[in-house]
């Protein structure tokens, strides 16, 4: 059983060494950048990196596509490198995880080559393998309308390999014994070197039986070995899962007492987010929270708004998928794979500030852990141009020198916007800073007053009932502090009308601005909020407020 639940009260940061600071001029981000650039994250007020896959790899999925578990991709450095980071990390008291992409390889992984030249390898069993192509090879495929099918043939192996991904990216049989040793093996090797646990990457697929002959379902109870051997090894590290699963299944993951996921990502929260987001409907956002609440104690919900991959909004019904694509991504090409859109979210709303803040702030407040992805701070924005989900995926934009700082190479090879509103010129840390207002700074303060408020993290909640459409009003209670978060997710004022009947004449002091309401007798309380207006407040008096203290 993990002691330290540090991850109860983090503020992470998702980030792409690749793309984003280079320091040898070869036009890629390396780990040496990263280091330089610990300081600004660290002043932002970050806890935590997340790191996308930095392996070795011929780079045909982002990365995600690794062909050695053992090592750093040549442009981003050398594992001295990454050791020498991740000791600066943790000087400046910032954790570090890393994606582990278990579900499969590379085709070039010498695994896969071995397994498909000699049938008699040990590393045939790591895939999965037919010899004739089984029925639903078009089934199942994650990237519909890209993807042709889940069994392509191999001439060398004279059989068909299962992918779930990618034709380059064969699936790996986590049910056999000596796999898991392997990459029980890999994950020491990288807990060794300094990280502070893992993002598991298709973390449905990875459990799942893939075998033609073993019928499907999945193996939770590989969920506890890899609990078991993560916190063996390191005691406070943790397991991040990527599972876009029904709530029904949620339990499955996290285990009935908290003994297998340490966090997952909400993605039954965050679609309905955007549908709250493009109606002003709040009822299936309070709806999906309520569904998705957790009981054991280490568990701990992840909340984000976009990630590295595009929008998925595959758990919405297909009238309620039509209005967020009516609302964030109208034209085809802002749409991708029949079910998510692949825009940043600065674009997304129209660049709007006040909108962002709202946005972020309603993020901050829900229950869990916020994940930021890098340029989030500072509203950065997307390139259609690229295919696929690329186009959200530039370099960091630094400032509006030359390649928006990212690089000093004379051609970037991770694409850079450069044109636009929302192009390096425009959009850029440095200039940000200068800025009292922006959305940079008025990040930073979040952060800070987040970390302030631990009972989003670690209280019990409830959504009260706001009395006007399009405001979602949510209460949390920690040791004997009550916060209240409240938010107007219109583009018109609103006044919220919110009953707190067992704290009758206490303030609501405002943690945002000098707003310091009081209550009638019967603990009821008018709040103003203009277009697209939100609140943080404690409930109790200014001396209490001076006296408390985060954990």
């Amino acid at each position: 059983m993990i002691d330290d639940l540090w991850y109860k009260n983090a503020v992470i940061y998702c980030l792409d060494v690749s793309s984003f600071m280079d320091t040898t001029g070869d036009g890629v981000g390396d780990f040496q950048g990263l280091a330089r650039r610990l300081d600004y994250l660290a002043g932002l007020g970050v806890t935590c990196l997340w790191l996308l896959p930095f392996q070795p790899t011929p780079d045909r999925d982002n990365g995600y596509d690794i062909s050695d578990y053992y090592g750093v991709n040549s442009p981003h450095g050398t594992l001295g490198d990454f050791v020498e980071f991740t000791h600066e990390a943790r000087v400046r008291g910032i954790r570090v995880i890393m994606d582990l992409v278990i579900n499969h390889t590379s085709d070039r992984h010498a695994w896969f080559q071995q397994a498909r030249a000699d049938e008699s390898s040990r590393y045939r069993d790591f895939y999965v393998w037919s010899k004739k192509k089984p029925r639903d090879a078009n089934r199942g495929m994650v990237f519909p309308g890209v993807q042709k099918t889940t069994w392509t043939y191999d001439e060398k192996a004279r059989a068909y390999y299962f992918h779930r991904f990618y034709d380059f990216q064969p699936d790996l049989d986590t049910s056999n014994p000596a796999l898991q040793e392997e990459l029980r093996k890999v994950m020491g090797f990288w807990l060794e070197l300094g990280v502070d646990g893992f993002r598991v990457d298709a973390l449905p697929f990875v459990i799942q039986n893939k075998r033609p002959d073993q019928g499907g379902g999945q193996r939770y109870e590989y969920l506890r070995d890899l609990r078991e051997f993560l916190q063996w090894r390191t005691g406070d590290a943790v397991l991040l899962a990527e599972a876009n699963i029904t709530p029904d299944k949620d339990l499955s993951y996290f285990g009935d007492d908290g003994d297998r996921m340490h966090m997952m990502f909400n993605f039954q929260v965050n679609q309905n987010l955007f549908y709250a987001l493009a109606t002003t409907d709040v009822r299936p956002l309070t709806r999906a929270l309520e569904r998705t609440r957790v009981q054991a104690p280490t568990a701990q919900w992840a909340h984000f708004l976009r990630n590295n991959d595009e929008l998925d909004l595959g758990r919405l019904t297909e009238a309620q998928r039509q209005r967020v694509f009516a609302a964030f991504g109208p034209d085809k090409d802002m749409q991708l794979y029949q079910r998510g859109i692949r825009r940043r979210l600065a674009p997304m709303l129209g660049g709007d500030q006040r909108r962002l803040e709202m946005a972020y702030s309603l993020m901050f407040t829900l229950p869990g852990t916020p994940v930021i992805r890098y340029g989030d701070e500072i509203g950065m924005g997307d390139d259609l141009s690229l295919p696929e989900r690329e186009g959200a995926r530039t370099a960091m934009q630094w400032s509006s020198a030359a390649n928006g700082g990212f690089t000093l190479a004379k051609r970037s090879r991770v694409p850079v916007i450069a044109d636009g509103p929302f192009g390096y010129a425009k959009v850029n840390v440095a200039d940000q800073r200068r800025q009292p207002n922006s959305l940079l700074n008025w990040t930073e303060r979040m952060i800070r007053m987040r970390k302030e408020c631990p009972e989003i993290g670690w209280g019990t909640w409830r959504v009260l009932n706001a009395g006007v459409p399009g405001v979602l009003a949510m209460r949390y209670d920690w040791r004997g502090n009550a916060l209240l978060a409240v938010h107007n997710l219109s583009a018109e004022a609103r006044e919220a009308t919110i009953r707190l009947t067992d704290l009758p004449g206490q303030p609501l002091i405002n943690l945002l601005c000098e707003d310091h309401s009081r209550g009638d007798r019967r603990g009821t309380y008018k709040l103003e909020l203009p277009p697209y207006g939100y609140g943080w407040y404690r409930v109790g008096s200014l001396t209490d407020l001076q006296t408390r203290e985060p954990r």
